[in-house]
């Protein structure tokens, strides 16, 4: 991956751990485009309204712990990634996660087009 591209990758998603620590919903919805396929633990939505809801649904409390794994540069404008992430909650257990993400560079900046978590364990 070249130096553009990784520092673009690590800048989005500090910014998605940034909202979801602060529980601010629509900042994290705002990262993603208009477009975008989420898959959280829950059935899937498109668009920003869904990822919103997605995580004012969230507890308080909750913070986002990430390692990338790997990544690819798809193209000048199209990044994938796939992390480790740990869920922190305040009242219950760590939740492990693998999660892959599709980051696209647009008129308005890098943004999430796609956000897809697994829960193998």
């Amino acid at each position: 991956m070249n130096t553009s591209t990784e520092a673009a990758l690590q800048d989005i998603l500090d910014r998605w751990k940034a909202g979801v620590d602060a529980h601010r919903p629509q900042q994290v919805a705002d990262l993603f485009t208009e477009d975008a396929i989420f898959q959280g633990l829950r059935p899937y939505s498109v668009g920003r309204p869904g990822i919103a809801a997605y995580y004012d649904s969230q507890p308080p409390g909750l913070a986002a712990h990430y390692r990338i794994v790997e990544t690819r540069t798809l193209a000048d404008d199209l990044v994938l990634g796939y992390l480790a992430v740990d869920f922190t909650f305040t009242d219950r257990r760590t939740l492990h996660v693998w999660l892959s993400v599709l980051v696209k560079r647009t008129e308005d900046g890098w943004q999430i087009a796609h956000y897809q978590v697994s829960h193998l364990d």
